[in-house]
């Protein structure tokens, strides 16, 4: 007989000495995360070590072979799309619904159903409004999302460009731009939350006769609530205050109820590529679940300590006294089902599927919110909110219901504790969004659409089929809107309205507020019962579209609706005629390269997955590692059917390094890629992601940037793993013939 081979951990793993790894129930665990696991997560939950680390190695027999099998058919799939499409040169479409039927890429539309999901919180079922997303390796940010379930609507529009699309000219307070915020916010009250008779400007204060549909919620202390559209408002009533002192009826400000929920983000906004990563956004949602996270940072010349806020206590319009919600609900974006980590490796060597450590972790931190273990509650149903990204199909969906069934019994909670977000954002998704809705409908607490991974989504579907049009345009086309469209009437129709949540997108410009407010409300009425928002302040300002929109019933009336046409959102975003001139193609390269390369400096040299990036135009947006995907994708479709060349584009790659560069040049810690040349690991890999675009996993750019981010944290490691022999990469001209 042949012995059995030794755990991972008792051999050594890959570069990494033996005493680098701790062993447990068989696995080789990274001692920082053995250490987190069994001194921070497991006391008090009624799990003990021996149970959770033997769970988890039965986790990892149990779904890493069904998890290979599913990455192994996404290739098969593109592989006989590629395959119809050099057969078809000509064809000028995507692959066909017939084909697509005939390979599995499409299934059955299943007969109508409802979802079944209970023991939501009304943040989730029944309100709509914003949504926070925070990169969970940032503390500072993690709280001020957490606090940012209410915010000063008259701070919001006083410093930013709100009102009338200018900043503050004066550090100094400005009584005329003070006067313009105040004249703002009473004319949103007459709005939403109208008097019975006259204006909230000229309100002095004492009895308070409202409209119908403005509810009398109650008071605290002087101030006033409100409720509208589900949604609180409190009028902070304070004569000492120097805008209360000049108000009429003494109002100082408006506070609305803003980021209802909020993403505590694992995946595209953080850069967490190893175990010291892993534990760190591990802890933090830990902390912010338990209510006993705290930061501390330095403020002009002085530190500011930051915790969650407790809740308030308010008066009932009956006189009971009550309890005021003061904290976002809290939700966790586990990762997709492709990357691996080398946190845990297996008795093979291979390092465990990181959305499957994600699973087991953030559900075990969970429990301290179950069991209340800590000062504060997050979920008042008892449930334990993840986001699952990425998911391609419902077969992958399923997937994820039944690791969720696993972890459950794993760590003995009642069957659909977890909750699962399901992201629709690729494009095997989207065209069977009810079949994936189905194959967890027990559980399923959201569905939402994102453009820039759904975008690079379908350019690598449509890879060999043309040139796609530039990405303004893509914007434009039929196949988005179909897209939008089918996910709010879709879930409509398996019964979301009042049960979960529907979702849209993130608004990328932070500082663009006024654009912002006259753009975003697109969101609610299109039935959308929240959207992504990227700050605190943001939050506040997109909640007045949830007054000035009745999420409900404009769900009521788009459930009468027909479903949009599968064949139109199957329609490939393809120029019709790519004879674009000179000047619009190298403008759209530019576009594409800056934002690649402005984002990947911080991702890899500075760890930062999530941030205000400047554009070419040097306008800041929050970008986070979908930006890569659609624009690496973007210019990989370009070089394939020779809109540009490699020339073009590597003389852009150094023409945009300077200027990313420069636009870095006042950050003492800043790594300069010009300087650098060939040394410069971002710009490498900014390279390796263009002009290997074509054969990446779906268009993904986590292999190449982990990889990158690893050799940055760990340079003298990568380098003893390269000079062994790391596999080198295609040449260019292979890459141009995708999936063999």
């Amino acid at each position: 007989m042949t012995p059995a081979a030794a755990p991972a951990c008792e051999q050594g793993v890959g570069a990494k000495p033996r005493d680098s790894f701790v062993c447990r129930a068989g696995l080789a665990i990274d001692p920082l995360l053995a250490q987190f696991i069994e001194s921070e997560a497991l006391p008090g939950t009624g799990i003990d070590a021996d149970s959770f680390w033997s769970g988890l190695a039965r986790l990892a027999a149990q779904f890493t072979p069904r998890n290979r099998a599913l990455l192994e058919r996404r290739e098969e799939l593109q592989t006989a799309i590629d395959s119809w499409h050099r057969k078809n040169p000509q064809a000028g479409t995507g692959a066909p619904a017939h084909l697509l039927r005939e390979m599995g890429y499409l299934v059955p539309e299943p007969a109508p159903f409802t979802i079944g999901t209970r023991g939501l919180d009304h943040e989730i079922a029944t309100l709509a409004g914003p949504q926070l997303v925070v990169p969970a390796l940032n503390a500072r940010f993690v709280l001020n999302a957490v606090n940012a379930r209410w915010g000063s609507l008259y701070d919001a529009l006083y410093g930013t460009d709100a009102v009338d699309g200018t900043l503050p000219q004066t550090p100094d307070y400005d009584p005329a731009r003070g006067a313009d915020v105040i004249a703002w916010g009473k004319a949103f009250l007459d709005d939403c939350v109208p008097l019975a008779s006259g204006s909230w400007s000229g309100w002095t204060g004492g009895s308070l006769q409202l409209a119908d549909g403005t509810q009398f919620a109650g008071t605290e202390g002087e101030n006033i609530l409100l409720r509208h559209n589900g949604l609180l408002i409190e009028l902070v009533i304070d004569a000492a205050n120097p805008i209360g002192a000049s108000d009429p009826g003494g109002i100082a400000d408006i506070r609305l109820e803003s980021a209802l929920s909020t993403i505590i983000d694992l995946e595209d906004s953080v850069a967490a590529v190893d175990g010291e990563d892993k534990v760190a956004g591990y802890r933090n949602w830990l902390g912010a679940l338990r209510g006993d996270l705290t930061a501390s940072f330095t403020k002009g010349k002085r530190t500011v300590d930051r915790k969650a806020e407790p809740d308030r206590t308010y008066r009932d319009a009956e006189g009971n006294e009550r309890a005021l919600r003061t904290r976002s609900l809290l939700l966790v974006r586990n990762v997709g089902h492709l990357m691996t980590t080398p946190a845990v490796r297996l008795a093979d060597g291979s390092e465990m599927f990181e959305g499957l450590l994600d699973a087991a972790v953030t559900a075990l931190a969970g429990l301290h919110d179950l069991k209340a273990l800590g000062p504060l509650r997050n979920s008042e149903s008892g449930a334990i909110y993840i986001v699952k990204p990425k998911m391609h199909g419902p077969e992958e969906c399923a997937f994820a219901n039944d690791l969720f069934d696993a972890v459950e019994d794993m760590l003995r909670l009642d069957r659909h504790t977890l909750k699962i977000g399901v992201m629709d954002e690729e494009r095997r998704t989207s065209a069977n969004l009810a079949a994936c809705i189905q194959a967890v409908k027990d559980r399923v607490f959201f569905i939402n659409t994102g453009f820039l991974d759904r975008t690079g989504d379908e350019i690598h579907t449509a890879m060999l089929a043309g040139p796609v049009l530039r990405k303004a345009d893509i914007k434009k086309a039929g196949w988005i809107a179909a897209y939008e469209d089918r996910n709010v009437q879709i879930g409509l129709a398996c019964g979301f309205a009042g049960r979960a949540q529907i979702g849209k997108g993130m608004w990328a410009a932070p500082d663009a507020m006024h654009a912002m407010l006259a753009d975003k409300i697109a969101h609610p009425i299109s039935g959308a019962s929240t959207a992504w928002v990227p700050s605190p302040t943001a939050a506040t300002l997109h909640a007045t579209h949830y007054h000035r929109c009745n999420v409900a019933e404009r769900q009521q009336e788009r459930r009468a609706e027909p479903v949009a046409p599968l064949e139109k959102l199957l329609t490939a975003p393809l120029a019709e005629d790519a004879r674009w001139s000179a000047q619009d193609v190298q403008a759209e390269l530019d576009n594409n390269v800056q934002g690649i390369l402005g984002y990947m400096v911080r991702w890899i040299d500075a760890g930062i997955g999530c941030s205000k990036v400047p554009d070419i135009n040097d306008i800041g947006l929050m970008e986070d590692r979908a930006t890569l995907r659609i624009s690496s994708q973007h210019i990989a479709n370009w070089l394939l059917h020779g809109v540009v060349d490699r020339a073009m584009v590597e003389q852009t790659l150094q023409r945009m390094a300077a200027k990313v560069d420069a636009q870095n040049a006042g950050n003492a810690d800043y790594i300069p890629m010009v300087a650098n040349g060939p040394q410069s690991i971002a710009l490498s890999a900014a390279s390796d992601l263009i002009f290997t675009g074509t054969c990446q996993p779906s268009g993904y750019t986590e292999p190449i940037l982990h990889q990158a981010r690893a050799r940055a944290k760990s340079p003298k490691q990568h380098r003893e793993v390269d000079a062994a022999g790391s596999p080198g990469k295609a040449s260019f001209f292979e890459e141009l013939l995708p999936h063999g």
